[in-house]
């Protein structure tokens, strides 16, 4: 009887490195999803003494802008659309004409800028509330007509004040813009109407 043959065996020593540049071409080539999100400061902690004192705002002070499940917006009283949000919440900051139904002004001396005395509603609150079936997209949508009413606030004073746009302001320049329009959008805690939680 003749020797038994031995089989060759498969030459696999290469696999590893096809397969990571397999893996390397898959993910230069493939997109991915950003998260979205608001870039937000938080409030630094209540010291001891406050955390037993309410803070009161008065209602005037306090524009309240709601979202429900089926992405109708309710600001104060009336209802209004996302494109209403970034001009009624302008006037709501700025309240031009000293309305008694919007935030007082109160006269404010700000040194970066000059020293000048300016009339700021600085206890005014946005208040968004949102129901537990709003989109995302609503949501992020009113945020960001929020934020946009106060970036074109702060930059018509930039404007008139030194001739440019905040963003193109000194850090102290900048900060001076903020006392007079300072962000306050505050989150109120979701609810769901209409039903039970």
């Amino acid at each position: 009887m003749g020797k038994k043959r031995k089989m060759p065996g498969l030459n696999t020593s290469s696999t590893a490195d096809i397969s990571f540049m397999l893996l390397i071409f898959f993910l230069v080539t493939t997109s991915m999803d950003t998260d979205q999100g608001l870039a937000r400061t938080l409030p630094k902690p209540p010291e001891d003494d406050q955390l037993n004192n309410e803070i009161k705002v008065k209602e005037r002070n306090i524009l309240n802008i709601r979202i429900n499940k089926d992405n109708y917006l309710l600001i104060g009283d009336d209802y209004a659309t996302l494109a209403d949000v970034k001009e009624r919440a302008k006037e709501f900051i700025k309240n031009p004409d000293n309305k008694p139904n919007l935030p007082e002004l109160k006269p404010k001396k700000v040194k970066e800028l000059g020293g000048k005395t300016f009339m700021v509603t600085e206890n005014h609150v946005i208040s968004v509330q949102t129901d537990r079936g709003t989109d995302y997209g609503v949501y992020f949508a009113v945020q960001d007509a929020l934020v946009s009413a106060y970036n074109e606030l702060r930059d018509e004073l930039s404007k008139e004040e030194f001739g440019y746009k905040y963003e193109f302001l000194t850090a102290d320049q900048q900060k001076g813009i903020r006392e007079v329009y300072p962000q306050k959008i505050s989150e109120a805690e979701p609810k769901k109407y209409g039903g039970q939680q």
